[in-house]
């Protein structure tokens, strides 16, 4: 198989700062599109795959999976796109398209593990898969989505991953008109789901832990906000929500968010809190709650996120950065300080 050399940003080891690098990448089967990527958003999980830290880590390592760019090159057995169409990646680029998951559309819950974009098996390659902080990308067709015109491109590309990891479960549990929902915790994913809930008609209440993040909650659409710190506030709230997506990955007391499950509600968990969180019984058993988690979601229902996206205008809050500032990024990343998402111009690359 040919394949291309191909300039992108990615580390060698554990301790080491992502640095420029050049990979290889496969040329176009008769399945794949070639993209040239404009933009790739800045993931938590590129911060803990490059450092190891979830354990796993293939070197040399290149992150990145909310990617968006121009087709530039496709197969001949292509059919749902063409040289020249916008078109995003997000955390995956293949599945094995037989498991009972996948066969309803669920390939982020593949029996046999998806294929991650990066970090991944290349399945035509043998080796690992690299990911958005390059100059393009190879995918099959299957695995790629339509991005809306209309929307800004640098803002959009977080949508493949805080965007469809909010909108899945929120969509998944019908959240909508009537529904009064509860979002934990605003930043990266946070921010896409107060705007999202807000857009399918839910009436959204922020917590938080920072008085400094309630006028922005506002902003972003929250009918109310109260801080999780304040008894009162969180005892007047208790039994009023019919669903609760809870975006931290800190540790805090789960507990204190279920109280404010109503009957049958449920809280899904979306940050990934590095130590287990202890859950009271009965946090649960009185009012046949319900505590669970998610994922992204299917390619299918990514497509649908972005589509839902475009007839509601909705993009992330993002900062752009250059290539070579990623260091950077990911030292303020680990701080807390970005409002709400970076993304790189990969333009900068050229450089």
């Amino acid at each position: 198989m040919n394949t291309l050399n191909v300039k992108a940003f990615g580390t060698v080891a554990p301790e080491a700062d992502l640095k420029e690098m050049t990979i290889n990448r496969r040329d176009v089967t008769s399945n794949d599109v070639e993209i040239n990527i404009l933009y790739c958003g800045v993931c938590h999980s590129d911060l803990h795959t490059a450092r190891n830290e979830w354990g796993g880590t293939v070197y040399p390592n290149v992150p990145g999976h909310e990617i968006v760019g121009r087709i530039t090159k496709v197969g001949n057995s292509v059919t749902k796109f063409k040289v020249g169409d916008l078109a995003g990646v997000g955390c995956m680029v293949d599945s094995c398209r037989e498991c009972e998951s996948c066969k309803e559309g669920l390939e982020q819950y593949c029996e046999k593990g998806n294929i991650q974009t990066y970090n991944g098996h290349d399945k035509h390659t043998n080796q690992q898969t690299f990911g958005g902080y390059s100059e393009r990308v190879i995918v099959d067709e299957d695995f790629v989505l339509r991005v809306p015109e209309n929307l800004d491109l640098a803002a959009t590309a977080p949508l493949l991953c805080a965007g469809i990891t909010t909108f899945s479960p929120l969509r998944h549990w019908n959240v909508g008109p009537g529904k009064k929902v509860g979002i934990v915790g605003i930043g990266g994913l946070g921010h896409m789901g107060v705007k999202i809930a807000k857009a399918m008609g839910a009436h959204v209440l922020v917590i938080t832990t920072s008085l400094a993040k309630v006028e922005d909650a506002k902003r972003l659409g929250a009918d109310e906000v109260i801080l999780s710190t304040d008894k009162v506030q969180m005892k007047s709230h208790a039994g009023t929500l019919h669903f609760v997506l809870d975006c931290v990955s800190a540790q805090h007391d789960i507990n204190a968010y279920l109280s404010l499950l109503k009957r049958d509600g449920s809280l899904t968990l979306v940050g990934a809190p590095e130590h287990p969180l202890p859950v009271a019984a009965f946090s649960l058993i009185p009012k046949r709650k319900s505590f669970a988690g998610s994922m992204i979601g299917g390619i299918a229902e990514t497509q649908e996120m972005l589509d839902f996206c475009g007839q509601h205008n909705i993009t992330s809050d993002i900062e752009m950065i250059r290539m070579q500032d990623i260091n950077k990024a990911y030292d303020r990343l680990l701080k807390g300080d970005v409002k709400y998402r970076f993304v790189i111009d990969m333009a900068s690359l050229k450089d």
